[in-house]
């Protein structure tokens, strides 16, 4: 008497379904490689964070080092941190989180999307957002980031304004409307498509 077939147990795969879908694994490195880059981000963070505080405490070289990388000019010599370079530091390091923030979105959401699942469900660290991710959240969550990476850089332009020249600064604020627009599209797309595919799942 033969054994009813399970069906619950997949079938094996073809030789070449299997090859292409083992290819996903060919973006690991590419992965891998992010997280090599959110550690030079960490490294740059920690640099310019200590030359902040050298700074503060009168260290005339790490005050020089940190009016040159952001890009900071005056009339005068800056001889001690003021306002406009503190806020300007502070500006820089917050994007450097943010950015850091779009990294991990795209290693672990990208990851868990089309490479391999996590297995984070019983995780007590696993992001909320993590729990319901798929392509079109991952999209949507990347723009949103993104604009908020793009409100601190016109932030910081807009604070060292007399150092930018006019047209940079409308270029500047046109491409970050333009993410918006972008954005408010994506986000709306997909609030289209969710509510349209419960709707064509009736049919």
């Amino acid at each position: 008497m033969t054994q009813p077939k399970n069906p619950a147990s997949p079938s094996p795969m073809r030789p070449l379904p299997s090859l292409i879908f083992a290819s996903r694994w060919l973006q690991l490195p590419l992965y891998l490689g992010l997280i090599l880059a959110q550690a030079v981000y960490v490294f740059h963070f920690w640099v310019e964070l200590v030359h902040l505080i050298e700074a503060a405490f009168g260290n005339t070289g790490a005050l020089k080092s940190l009016v040159s990388s952001i890009g900071y000019k005056s009339d005068f010599e800056v001889t001690a941190l003021n306002e406009t370079i503190i806020m300007l530091v502070v500006l820089a390091l917050i994007d450097v989180v943010m950015i850091s923030n779009l990294l991990i979105m795209v290693i672990v959401g990208g990851y868990e999307t089309f490479v391999s699942r996590l297995h984070l469900e019983d995780h007590p660290d696993q992001p909320e957002w993590l729990s319901h991710v798929n392509a079109s959240v991952l999209k949507v969550k990347l723009a949103t980031a993104i604009i908020g990476i793009s409100s601190i850089h016109l932030l910081k332009t807009f604070i060292n304004a007399a150092n930018y020249d006019v047209k940079v600064l409308m270029w500047q604020t046109i491409i970050h409307t333009v993410f918006l627009l972008s954005a408010l599209a994506i986000a709306l797309t997909d609030r289209l498509m969710s509510h349209t595919a419960p709707a064509a799942s009736h049919h």
